[in-house]
């Protein structure tokens, strides 16, 4: 896999002296996608995860309904190094296959059934990292039916979690780092530049290892825009958990989903935008 870090010299000023140092800087990489041998969209994101990136977004897209629907995924991680998902071969891993350099950067996704047609009406989020979705963000969804609660105390220990397993944000900074909860533990994370990434990657992850998103809690360090409240509404997560601010429209949104929106989650405090009775708050 690219590193997916690397050290650059700069000059760092602490408010009273100059000096010149080497420090680990987040990498950010473009990612060609092909479904079929047609190209279908190119993401910018941090070059880990890039097989769970890809089936989270073509999950999220409606490109799969299921992991069933991919027949072989590969990764040109670099010269002769390929990560392969190939379940009828038994194969889910990195391989050492001769490549030819053009193929570097980009994943290629065979289906066992017909390709969709890529719409050609595509929208640019207001994700960092490039984000990009083929879906309408109107809102015309059936609102959440869901029992869960949460606490207080757990939103600020699940946001604690987060930030305990942001490994590559304490090396570099300029991540963003999402989870997926029970409402006790951590049973997904990803980190990424692009905080939209972090949720395809989630959902990638979570079809290859067959971990139900419904009725779970999704936790981002990132700000809560439209693109993420819809990737998570279609995850069938009720509660949504932040440690910035939502924007206008995914509050709106929430409201119509029945969606818990919780933001700036500091130590004990936070603002519960939505949903308010999903939380206890004593």
């Amino acid at each position: 896999m690219p590193d997916p870090i690397l050290d650059f010299d700069y000059i760092e000023f602490d408010g009273e002296r100059a000096a010149a140092v080497t420090r680990p800087v987040i990498a950010e990489t473009p990612w060609a996608l092909y479904v079929e041998k047609r190209e279908w969209v190119t993401f910018m994101c941090s070059p880990i995860g890039l097989h769970q990136l890809a089936l989270g977004f073509l999950l999220s897209e409606g490109v799969i309904g299921e992991l069933e629907d991919v027949w072989q995924l590969k990764v040109y991680l670099g010269e002769n190094r390929v990560y392969m998902y190939f379940p009828d071969a038994g194969l889910n891993g990195e391989l050492a296959l001769p490549t030819c350099a053009e193929a570097g950067g980009s994943i290629d996704v065979r289906l066992r059934r017909p390709a969709p047609e890529r719409p050609e009406r595509r929208i640019l989020t207001s994700g960092c990292g490039g984000g990009v979705t083929f879906d309408d963000l109107a809102g015309d969804r059936p609102p959440l039916q869901s029992d869960r609660k949460i606490t207080a105390a757990q939103v600020s220990s699940l946001m604690r979690q987060l930030n305990e397993s942001a490994t590559l944000y304490r090396t570099s900074r300029g991540v963003h780092t999402s989870a997926l909860s029970d409402g006790e533990r951590l049973l997904v994370q990803a980190e990424d530049v692009g905080r939209h990434n972090t949720l395809d990657k989630i959902r990638g992850a979570c079809m290859l290892d067959g971990i139900a998103t419904h009725d779970r809690i999704l936790i981002s360090s990132g700000r809560i825009s439209s693109e993420m409240i819809v990737k998570a509404r279609k995850m069938q997560a009720p509660i949504v958990i932040s440690r910035t601010s939502p924007t206008a429209m995914s509050i709106r949104l929430a409201r119509e989903w029945n969606m818990t929106l919780i933001g700036y989650v500091r130590g004990r405090q936070m603002r519960v935008y939505t949903g308010a009775e999903r939380v206890i708050f004593g």
